[in-house]
């Protein structure tokens, strides 16, 4: 028999995954409730974790959090509950409650390539609430042990430099996603970096390689058919500015950097949680 999962199973789990989800917690309680403050609960777009108590009010909390989810809300909201208004439930008790959204991943990189530099930046991205899509097209070219964060999904390109198989890994990416080409063959790259300035949704596009590396891929990628203003969003060299340093992980780690100065404005505002206003007018005494 399938035994439910604890929602603190349950947020352990969905965290290390990055998937959107939602931690409900009871704060405050008036009257008759079917929870104590302290219960807890986990909701995602299609599961439910624990419980608060049952109920009208129990689907409510959980079609408030859902509805966050789906416009991709993240950060803290304090939704008061009255039980006999708000719900309809007889016992006509009040709960607060706090929830606590996740979007799921901040950011989507595909990784081509799975070098010594690939290798390093995954070591470096793989702890970071971000989905890591890393490609390579050599039979035996990722490491025997998987990278420790389970954000990160390993997939084989077929070989080659042309074709379908450059193509459909492209064609696979989720919108919006930063790309970095980094392969082990020019030709690779630069099929690559055609297919990915074709599909032109891309939140970046990255090149591992020298300033004459860049001149060569642009001169045949323009007549390719590429313009200037897609051409000019392609990066390379890649790593942030004034970083010293050739070693691989010293590589990693410039453009690892360089990735935190592209991430959406929406991820650096800041996130103040629930007003002072509303937690002192929701937790102060009743006065008569």
């Amino acid at each position: 028999m399938h035994r439910p999962e604890p929602w603190h199973a349950a947020l352990d789990r969905l965290q290390r995954e990055a998937r959107p989800h939602a931690l409900a917690s009871v704060v405050g309680v008036a009257g008759s409730t079917p929870r104590e403050p302290g219960a807890k609960m986990v909701i995602t777009p299609d599961a439910v974790h624990d419980t608060l108590g049952g109920g009208t009010f129990e689907l409510q909390v959980i079609e408030a959090a859902r509805q966050a989810l789906t416009r991709g809300e993240a950060g803290t909201r304090l939704e008061a509950f009255p039980l006999g208004g708000r719900s309809g439930q007889c016992c006509g008790g009040y709960v607060h409650v706090l929830i606590e959204l996740f979007a799921g991943a901040e950011m989507s990189v595909a990784l081509f390539g799975a070098g010594h530099v690939g290798q390093a930046l995954v070591e470096v991205l793989s702890p970071l609430p971000w989905r890591v899509l890393w490609f390579d097209s050599r039979e035996d070219a990722f490491p025997d042990t998987p990278p420790a964060g389970e954000r990160v999904r390993r997939r084989r390109i077929a070989p080659g430099s042309e074709g379908p198989q450059v193509e459909a890994a492209v064609d696979g990416l989720p919108a919006s996603c930063h790309a970095l080409v980094m392969t082990h063959d020019h030709a690779e790259d630069r099929a690559l970096v055609d297919a990915l300035l074709r599909r032109g949704d891309c939140a970046s596009i990255g090149l591992i390689g020298s300033q004459s590396k860049w001149a060569s891929f642009r001169r045949r990628l323009a007549d390719a058919g590429h313009g200037e203003a897609a051409l000019s969003t392609v990066r390379c060299p890649i790593g942030v500015p004034g970083a010293q340093g050739k070693r691989p992980y010293e590589i990693a780690l410039a453009v690892a950097a360089e990735l935190l100065t592209l991430k959406p404005e929406s991820e650096r505002q800041d996130r103040r949680g629930v007003s002072p206003e509303t937690l002192r007018e929701t937790f102060s005494p009743t006065r008569d």
